[in-house]
């Protein structure tokens, strides 16, 4: 039996979305690996503390830490507690979700060197992240890709007439909400029985703002704030589109899990999206910030039944080959 040290954000009992050490971590312990986690503290030096006293409390029974690694603050406790590894001659395993990890590559060359090169592997989750630490010469990387429990997602195809919008995500400008306002105030015009509903938590007061261009439009938002993922899936029966306005991305599994239940997505074409989605496919895909894009791609699924439907199995098609029972495969073969 492996022992592994699980070093990440796990705050989901702070009101915080569920991140991927709550997921994974699950999921490894259900494969017989042995799990202890750092950190569950709310505040970030305290956190940050005691993902480092983790690192030295286990060092003597870790065979692996893995390291969940973000772009921005985030990067930090993964740099502090890969370099402690190292010290301690202890593999780690970055595991990369930051959609904006390419630019910290070009920015911190350096400090990039000393976490991704002496990794024992950098685990990327998707092709565009892959494709960006390749290029600057991390020969370490390899592919698995986010996973899901496919069994837990019951595909319903989806007859567009009206559009009835879901959003799901955390709340922060990277993730460009009022994009969703704006784009439902023009489809309001067309379409006066379309809907909007939006979940997730809020992290940087984006749901505040989103709240008053909702009101300054007189515009019927729902806003649920944050769902388990059971209550979220079984929201998701009344809409049937899904729509993702992120500025940066890398493969998110809010997009993963709505092509799993049956929800066209429509998403801007932005970091690691054009690898997940392939536009006319298994999604539509628009630019960056694209409003009037955004809500002719709605209006085209409204009006091409054949389009929307085409597009809901093929994108469920390929998200079963990142179920649970596929990838714990590539896991298993690294650790």
């Amino acid at each position: 039996m492996k022992n592994l040290l699980y070093i990440g954000n796990k705050l989901s009992g702070h009101g915080v979305s569920v991140t991927t050490i709550e997921t994974l971590g699950v999921l490894l312990e259900e494969e017989g690996f042995a799990l202890h986690y750092a950190s569950s503290k709310k505040n970030m030096a305290f956190r940050m503390l005691d993902m480092i006293w983790s690192v030295l409390k286990f060092r003597s029974k870790t065979h692996f830490i893995l390291i969940d690694t973000y772009s921005t603050s985030s990067f930090w406790y993964a740099f502090l507690t890969s370099q402690l590894a190292r010290i301690l001659k202890i593999k780690y395993i970055p595991i990369l979700h930051g959609g904006n990890l390419p630019q910290r590559l070009k920015n911190n060359p350096r400090l990039c060197k000393m976490l991704f090169g002496n990794a024992y592997k950098n685990v990327a989750p998707s092709g565009y992240l892959l494709h960006h630490f390749e290029l600057s010469g991390f020969n370490n990387a390899i592919y698995i890709p986010n996973t899901l429990e496919i069994d837990n997602y019951s595909y319903k195809e989806q007859k567009v007439v009206f559009p009835h919008l879901l959003w799901v995500r955390s709340f922060a400008k990277i993730y460009n909400p009022n994009m969703t306002i704006e784009v439902f105030k023009l489809i309001k015009e067309k379409y006066p029985e379309a809907t909007l509903c939006m979940v997730g938590p809020d992290k940087d007061g984006s749901l505040a703002d989103a709240k008053l261009l909702a009101q300054a439009y007189q515009l019927d938002v729902v806003f649920t704030g944050k769902l388990s993922k059971k209550e979220w899936i079984e929201l998701s029966e009344n809409y049937n589109l899904f729509i993702s306005t992120t500025h940066f991305d890398n493969t998110p599994v809010s997009v993963m899990e709505a092509m799993a239940l049956g929800l066209p997505v429509i998403s801007t074409n932005v970091g690691g999206i054009p690898y997940l989605l392939n536009d006319g496919v298994d999604a539509l895909l628009v630019a960056d910030g694209a409003i009037d894009e955004m809500v002719d791609a709605i209006d085209r699924l409204c009006q091409d039944e054949g389009l929307a439907k085409n597009i809901s199995h093929k994108a469920r098609l390929k998200v079963e080959s990142f179920d649970w029972n596929v990838v714990k495969h590539s896991w298993k073969n690294v650790l």
